[in-house]
């Protein structure tokens, strides 16, 4: 199996639920499907804390307490025996779930600049048209004079903002 670092969201097979894990167990929930062969999506930022007096880079969720993995029925049963769910989410929509994880992960990929969105986001749709980020689509806000694009996750009601020029920005209708 490919580690679900380097699969592409839309390629994983299977139908895709989200785990709600128990407070700060994102990481060690996805150890445990990596070991389960269960495939996942767990996008992650890099960030500098200082802890006693030295910086240290940590990686955290995008989204916290919430990972996304795919499967059968034997894969959501073996997630809920891991004992660190609250509970599993079922996506009706897969199509919107696969589009909306593979807009997180080419963001990620192209090394954007994140910022956790925990509000589902309000404005218009539009779509990168240019640079390492073409094709994307989200929901365009400002913040601090910025232009981001928020990329959404619905299910969750939340989603991630990276900066953006304006200018690659076209309206979807």
């Amino acid at each position: 199996m490919v580690h679900p670092a380097e699969a592409l969201v839309a390629a994983m097979p299977g139908r895709w639920r989200v785990g709600h894990t128990k407070a700060r167990f994102e990481k060690a929930f996805a150890w445990d499907l990596l070991r389960r062969d269960i495939a996942y999506f767990l996008p992650l930022l890099t960030r500098v804390r200082v802890s006693g007096g030295k910086k240290r880079r940590v990686l955290m969720p995008v989204f916290p307490s919430y990972v996304f993995f795919c499967g059968g029925d034997d894969a959501r049963l073996a997630a809920l025996t891991t004992n660190r769910l609250c509970q599993v989410i079922e996506v009706a929509d897969q199509r919107q779930i696969v589009a909306e994880l593979a807009a997180v992960q080419q963001a990620l990929a192209g090394e954007a600049e994140l910022d956790p969105y925990p509000f589902a986001a309000a404005g218009r749709r539009c779509r990168v048209t240019a640079g390492p980020f073409q094709g994307l689509e989200g929901i365009v806000a400002s913040r601090a004079n910025v232009t981001r694009l928020v990329l959404q996750v619905s299910i969750l009601g939340q989603g991630a903002a990276m900066e953006i020029d304006a200018d690659l920005l076209e309206p979807v209708d």
